[in-house]
């Protein structure tokens, strides 16, 4: 019998996935949970990566027009109210306040005073106070569009949390905008669903299936959502950005009307569209493995790191001082229009710890540098998308003219391997018998396309069996079928997955 090959990650994703995940976070330093049940604290290496998620984002969403503005924490319950189907979607995850102060009593506790005349809700979303303030500055045609982005934070109540993935505050972003017309909106709409299918493949190096909500899993209170599905190495698939054309429904609900080009009173129509700190999760997900945390190299808050190695005190001046000007050649060199980051790792640490600690954190490209190499002017460099003992030697000159290549090189590898990983999973079904066959394996079975004519009531009773939900109509899908559940003929291909 082989001997177990041992991993920086235990247990491993074959052992235990769930478990592995919360130990990729843990050994990334990337975040922990917060004394406040079910919320997150991110740490500074989890934040660089949203920071730099952010960056890219926010030029994305400006390059197509879109402004950054900033609305209310707090949403009169009332708000909420108008859009009754907007409220029931959200009504169990809403936290409430209710009192304005708190007030020491007798014995010195602090008890909550002074209730709110109307209770106020945390930002589920925002909805219907975006829509209140869109009222008072839509009067007419020449008002439109407005194509505005806000960066904040989110609370939702949820019973079983995982970091990342679903905590009860989150960052995010959504975007609400307000247009004259149906072609605009549905226009905006797939244009942000586009933004966020070229976010996730050119810097997540995340393939995703793009494609429409059925009834059943639409946003409550839009005409139309829209999102992009991503498959994790579990097999599951993760929701990892949505765009909702919401017709005139919350225009009618908060009195969004203006005056047409001929002088008539009409609603307007609108959109929202967001992702979250989910990214990260799905980032991980996709990407890592036994040891740990691979970042894209796009995103990551640290292209290169230096690994002093030193074997005795009197070598340290001659090492540090190559790997310190190592660093500031590395600096000056680009990789996608900016300065490399690059890391030097002086702490007083064993090489290997070093090592390892920054293999389990997924920085893309590891440099370490002892005498041997100074006195040959080399490097021993690693790459993340590769096994940690897979290492080579590459004089410093090969390296400066080279390293851009090689960051970009890490990027195709690990896109096209989830790539490939996507397709090997993703099974076509023509039958009712084989479909619930399919689903009924022990093991996550991947992505299934089959053949959809079915009502929301069915696409219910199918999911309460199967645990398994229509993640999207795929847009890229141009083949029909015969609905094995209606019989229904030229039915558009449906994804089924069990999902996060």
């Amino acid at each position: 019998m082989s001997k177990k090959q041992r991993t920086a990650i235990e247990p491993t994703r074959a052992d235990n996935y769930p478990e592995w995940y919360q130990q990729v976070i843990k050994a990334a330093d990337l975040a922990e949970n917060s004394p406040v049940r079910g919320c997150m604290v991110i740490k500074p290496w989890g934040y660089g990566l949203w920071e730099n998620i952010q960056k890219v984002l926010d030029r994305m969403f400006k390059e197509t027009g879109h402004e950054n503005a900033y609305f209310p924490l707090f949403i009169p319950r009332s708000y909420l109210q108008k859009e009754a189907e907007h409220v029931d979607g959200f009504a169990k995850e809403c936290a409430v306040v209710t009192h304005s102060r708190l007030q020491a009593d007798e014995n010195g506790v602090l008890q909550p005073t002074g209730e709110l005349e109307e209770p106020l809700i945390v930002r589920p979303t925002s909805e219907t106070i975006i829509g209140e303030m869109y009222a008072k500055w839509v009067q007419s045609y020449r008002d439109l569009p407005i194509l505005i982005n806000q960066w904040a934070n989110v609370v939702r109540w949820e019973m079983r949390t995982r970091l990342f993935l679903r905590t009860a505050e989150f960052l995010w972003q959504e975007g609400h905008t307000v247009h004259a017309t149906k072609e605009e909106a549905v226009e905006e709409t797939l244009k942000m669903l586009d933004v966020y299918e070229e976010f996730a493949r050119d810097y997540l190096a995340m393939p995703v299936i793009k494609g429409e909500k059925t009834a059943a899993e639409r946003f409550p209170g839009a005409v139309s959502t829209y999102s992009i599905e991503a498959m994790m190495q579990d097999r599951k698939a993760l929701q990892a950005g949505t765009s909702h054309f919401l017709g005139q429904n919350f225009a009618r609900s908060s009195e969004i009307k203006f005056l047409s080009a001929e002088g008539k009173e009409e609603f307007a129509w609108t959109t929202s569209w967001g992702v979250s700190t989910r990214l990260v999760g799905a980032m991980i997900m996709v990407h890592s493995d036994d040891d740990g945390l691979v970042l894209p190299p796009r995103l990551a808050p640290r292209h290169v790191v230096i690994i002093p190695v030193i074997p005795k005190e009197e070598q340290r001046e001659a090492v540090t001082e190559y790997c310190r000007k190592l660093q500031a050649e590395l600096i000056g060199c680009t990789y996608q229009d900016a300065p490399l980051r690059v890391e030097l790792d002086e702490r007083d640490m064993r090489g290997g710890e070093k090592v390892w600690g920054w293999v389990k954190k997924g920085v893309p490209v590891r440099l370490e540098v002892g005498p041997r190499d100074v006195e040959n002017d080399a490097v021993f460099l690693g790459r993340r998308d590769k096994a940690a003992k897979d290492r080579q030697t590459v004089s410093r000159t090969d390296l400066l003219s080279s390293i851009g290549d090689t960051l970009e090189d890490i990027h195709h590898t690990i896109y096209q391997r989830a790539l490939n990983f996507q397709k090997e999973n993703t099974k076509r079904i023509e039958s009712k018998e084989e479909f619930y066959s399919w689903f009924a394996q022990e093991k996550v079975s991947g992505f299934v396309l089959c053949p959809w004519a079915g009502s929301a009531e069915l696409e219910k009773e199918i999911s309460a069996e199967t645990k398994v939900t229509i993640r999207c109509i795929p847009m890229n899908e141009k083949e029909t079928g015969t609905c094995p559940f209606t019989g229904t003929e030229n039915a558009p291909l449906a994804l089924f997955a069990r999902s996060y």
